[in-house]
């Protein structure tokens, strides 16, 4: 579970209905029509720019949105630089086993491909187009969010107009003026809301998710192909690690430096041993 997209939600909530709560009735700011009017139409005209299959995959997207998905730069180097080690010393045929292993698809892909003797600039071409079509696949889920974003508001303000017109219908009547006024203008809050705090958010979060696993990808294609090229492992480390941001470096730093002392620990037991 991501805390951070829960605790925005709740929190936006939380204080808007606080802030009502403070000077007025909360139920004055509930109109289940105002809020079919914004969701109703917000949805159909969703459904109209886009296809149903994508549409549907919409709660998908969502699940993504609210899953905390841990991508770990530094254990993913330290298991290309394993892959590299064991190229150099016994072959690229020697990880035909390893690739069986290995759960990533994408990573999977890419050694079975080296492995198999593809040419260095088909290897590469192959993982650039499955790159550039998961991230168009993702590009679409945003688009969902934020047409949504724009719809909602413009539904808002179309249930103001109508609420409008109701009331001016009854405009002879003094004493409905100011309820009415009051009502219509509830669906461009329900609008504005959902849009700010729900559906464009919701599409940051994806791209930003997105932006992650795309570097995640880039990470493992670079890795791939300086295996493919026979490339000393501790070069492999240090191009790979350029693509981390300063704080992941010193991690990787100290996590490397970890794993060398218990080497040199292992082995000077072994030799009193």
């Amino acid at each position: 579970m991501d805390v951070s997209t829960v605790i925005g939600i709740v929190a936006g909530i939380s204080l808007l209905v606080a802030a009502i709560a403070a000077d007025g009735s909360i139920m004055g700011f509930w109109d289940v029509p105002s809020m079919l009017v914004v969701l109703g139409g917000t949805v159909a005209a969703t459904l109209v720019n886009h296809s149903l299959s994508d549409v549907t995959r919409v709660m998908g997207m969502v699940r993504v949105a609210f899953t905390s998905q841990a991508y770990s730069g530094t254990e993913l180097i330290s298991q290309l630089v394993g892959l590299a080690e064991k190229a150099r010393r016994e072959g690229l045929l020697a990880m035909e086993e390893e690739a069986a292993q290995i759960e990533d698809a994408f990573l999977k892909k890419g050694i079975q491909l080296i492995v198999d003797g593809t040419d260095p600039d088909l290897v590469r071409s192959v993982l650039e187009i499955e790159l550039a079509f998961q991230e168009e696949r993702h590009r679409a889920g945003q688009g969902i969010f934020e047409d949504m974003g724009a719809y909602a508001p413009a539904f808002g303000m179309i249930g103001t107009l109508i609420g409008l017109i109701n009331m001016l219908a009854d405009i002879d009547d003094a004493e409905k003026i100011a309820p009415g006024m009051a009502l219509a203008l509830i669906t461009t809050l329900y609008g504005s809301v959902l849009a700010n705090l729900v559906f464009l958010p919701l599409a940051g979060k994806l791209r930003s998710r997105s932006n992650e696993e795309v570097l995640y990808r880039q990470i493992m294609m670079e890795g791939i192909l300086s295996i493919q090229a026979g490339e000393n492992p501790r070069l492999v480390e240090e191009k790979l690690t350029a693509f981390l941001s300063p704080q992941q470096r010193n991690r990787n730093v100290e996590q490397t430096r970890g794993q060398e002392g218990a080497r040199m620990t292992t082995g000077t037991v072994g030799t009193n041993v």
